[in-house]
């Protein structure tokens, strides 16, 4: 749930809480560890997490909080999740 920090003449900001569901944080650890036998990104991601010497279950969790951050960013900007790289005009 999206906590306010509106202070004076500001309303509307918003920011993720720090505290996390324990049931919601299992939830985003699986869809991790599922992602990365299925989805090319997270799989690069989570290698190059081990890459840089961090353990399986810290790079599960680092992926894991990725997915929350664009979660995040989508609710918070009103977006749809879209696959593929952003398509942009050539000039």
């Amino acid at each position: 749930a999206p906590v306010p920090r509106d202070s004076g003449n500001i309303s509307g900001n918003l920011h993720r809480p720090r505290r996390y569901h324990r049931g919601l944080q299992r939830v985003f650890y699986t869809s991790a560890l599922i992602s990365i036998r299925s989805c090319e990104e997270s799989r690069r991601f989570y290698e190059r997490k081990r890459a840089e010497g961090k353990r399986h279950t810290q790079a599960v969790l680092a992926l894991a909080r990725r997915r929350v951050n664009v979660l995040w960013a989508l609710i918070r900007d009103g977006q749809c999740f879209h696959r593929g790289l952003p398509v942009t005009a050539a000039a």
